[in-house]
């Protein structure tokens, strides 16, 4: 890398490490749904293969979810935002989900990532902008199976995402019948379950690969994490400030646009590292 290049990620990491923190204590998503694409943008700067930079992206993000995700359920934690019989049910099927998709995006191609992260972020985009919420929020009564099944999903594809849980976690107990505070809150929690296994997996899957940028850890870039999670953490509290003002139709809607803007960044990123653009 030369200067430039270098001056040009700690720049990214920087502005990604603040909005990152804001949106993980606002809508309960660790982070990642900023981090990824901005460091995907950042290390395309440098050359890589397009397929090792999204795992690079994708590895680094789940590394700086752990602390943020901490910070920011601790916050909920204080306003009861976070439901413990649900996190109790819900974790052990999402750290098997998590397992799963982190040895799978470790190992494929890494454009299959950004398809991935681009199709499900405009999906939930569409349901939180579009679907509205009628009468009393009661949440709806499934069998443990499927409450598993709901788990193995939202941690298998959080962690080829390089997301902490909430940009599928906190649409699905929304649709399942949870006050969007308190999905918001649990998300956050789930953070932790998704980005500590997540980030070992990805570190030893990308175990002597070559091309990594310097000062890499597998697919975790220890200067990127060095940088973005001090800022990720300080940020946090301002954003769990933010999601106990703000009504929650806005909320939605502020969650869903952005979304959709990081999707349509996503996909143009997609169409060109196919060589179709």
């Amino acid at each position: 890398m030369d200067l430039g290049t270098v001056t040009t990620l700690l720049a990214v990491a920087v502005a990604a490490g603040v909005a990152g923190g804001i949106l993980a204590g606002l809508l309960g998503v660790g982070g990642g749904i900023v981090i990824v694409p901005a460091l995907y943008f950042a290390l395309s700067l440098t050359g890589m293969e397009p397929g090792l930079t999204m795992q690079v992206a994708v590895g680094t993000s789940l590394a700086t979810i752990v602390f943020t995700s901490m910070f920011s359920a601790c916050g909920h934690h204080r306003r009861g935002a976070i439901d413990l019989d649900l996190l109790r049910l819900w974790a052990p099927s999402i750290l098997v989900g998590v397992v799963l998709g982190s040895f799978a995006g470790g190992l494929i191609d890494g454009r299959i990532l950004i398809a991935v992260f681009a199709v499900v972020a405009a999906a939930v985009a569409a349901d939180m902008v579009l679907r509205g919420r009628k009468g009393e929020i009661v949440p709806k009564d499934f069998s443990k199976p499927a409450w598993a099944g709901f788990g193995v999903f939202a941690g298998a594809v959080s962690s080829m995402m390089g997301i902490g849980g909430g940009t599928v976690c906190v649409p699905l107990l929304n649709f399942l019948g949870y006050d969007i505070r308190r999905a918001v809150g649990t998300s956050a929690a789930i953070g932790f379950v998704i980005g500590l296994p997540g980030a070992l997996i990805y570190m030893l899957t990308g175990f002597g690969a070559e091309g990594l940028p310097p000062f890499s850890l597998g697919y975790v870039n220890l200067v990127a994490v060095a940088v973005i999670i001090p800022l990720t953490t300080s940020f946090a509290g301002v954003g769990v400030r933010l999601a106990h003002a703000i009504p929650q139709r806005a909320l939605r809607l502020s969650f869903g646009l952005f979304l959709a803007l990081t999707s349509a960044r996503m996909i143009r990123d997609l169409v060109g590292a196919m060589g179709m653009a």
